[in-house]
């Protein structure tokens, strides 16, 4: 029975562990050099409605690594950007590929996708959710400390996909999350509920110090996400004070990691001298993205 890779509360604690488990064999191989063929002529489709640099380029070159192909989609250029019905693409693309990957707006599509399709379908991002990146986000934290499920977490900024995610992520392995947005710009409200009734440990307050006292991993993203263009002004008066930076640092432990998804609005979100700080393994999750998003391949397609 095929599975899809749409939200993380859809998996097991222990299946998302196996992927972890998987990457580390992944990487290592790939850093000796060896091949790790395990897609060998299989073809992911990969469907973007949203423009992307680290998704097109992660999941390209690791369907290569794997021995696969990857086929790049952009609906302005398919069917479906021009009113094609979603069943009809997903029953077609089945019979051509191995698997799917889409980066869309609408979950809804992508799950209708998912129900339509006879493949594994992965969720490249959509406005709810970006459960790949916080994957590769805790990959990255447990290369650097083994006791990554006892340590506190914490998200600050926009309640957004990022947001949704690391709530999910909460619920499934049970670490510490506080949530730290302005009141207008919270998590969506049903994600958060779902989390707190499986008993996650998440807070919501609206200060940021108060989310990043004693926290072992800070982590935010830009103001203004893909389509809220238009609110990039009203956003940075609301978000004034939700801003990573050294002062915020003192705040945390003393050997706090820094994450941002990319790309960063150097100066908004998060300073310069952050980024670049001793305390950031940013590049190191842009990275895992690729390693990270191979296991979840290997996973469904293999």
């Amino acid at each position: 029975m095929k599975k899809d890779f749409l939200c993380l509360t859809d998996w097991r604690r222990e299946e998302l562990e196996a992927i972890f488990d998987l990457t580390r064999e992944l990487k290592a191989k790939q850093k000796r050099g060896e091949e790790h063929h395990l897609l060998k002529g299989k073809t992911l489709g990969m469907i973007f409605e949203k423009s992307s640099t680290r998704t097109r380029v992660s999941f390209e070159v690791g369907m290569f690594q794997l021995g696969g192909h990857a086929l790049f989609l952009s609906s302005g250029n398919t069917q479906m950007g021009r009113g094609e019905p979603i069943k009809d693409t997903a029953r077609c693309m089945a019979r051509y590929v191995d698997g799917v990957m889409i980066r869309t707006f609408s979950q809804a599509a992508v799950e209708e996708f998912a129900a339509c399709s006879s493949v594994p379908v992965v969720n490249g991002l959509t406005d709810l959710y970006h459960p790949c990146q916080v994957m590769a986000d805790l990959f990255t934290v447990s290369e650097q400390r083994p006791n990554w499920r006892e340590l506190v977490y914490c998200w600050i900024g926009d309640g957004n996909n990022m947001a949704n995610s690391w709530i999910n992520a909460a619920a499934v392995f049970g670490f510490e999350l506080r949530v730290a947005t302005p009141d207008a710009y919270r998590p969506d409200a049903a994600v958060m509920e779902r989390a707190r009734q499986r008993g996650a440990r998440v807070s919501y307050t609206a200060s940021p110090a108060e989310a990043a006292r004693g926290a072992h991993v800070l982590n935010t993203d830009v103001w203004a996400s893909m389509g809220q263009e238009a609110e990039q002004k009203e956003r940075e008066i609301a978000f004034q004070g939700y801003q990573i930076n050294a002062g915020l640092l003192k705040s945390a432990a003393a050997d706090c990691l820094v994450m941002h998804c990319l790309p960063a609005h150097r100066g908004e979100e998060i300073t310069d001298e952050v980024i670049e700080g001793p305390h950031s393994i940013v590049f190191d999750e842009a990275e895992n993205r690729l390693h990270v998003q191979k296991a979840i391949l290997a996973t469904l397609m293999a």
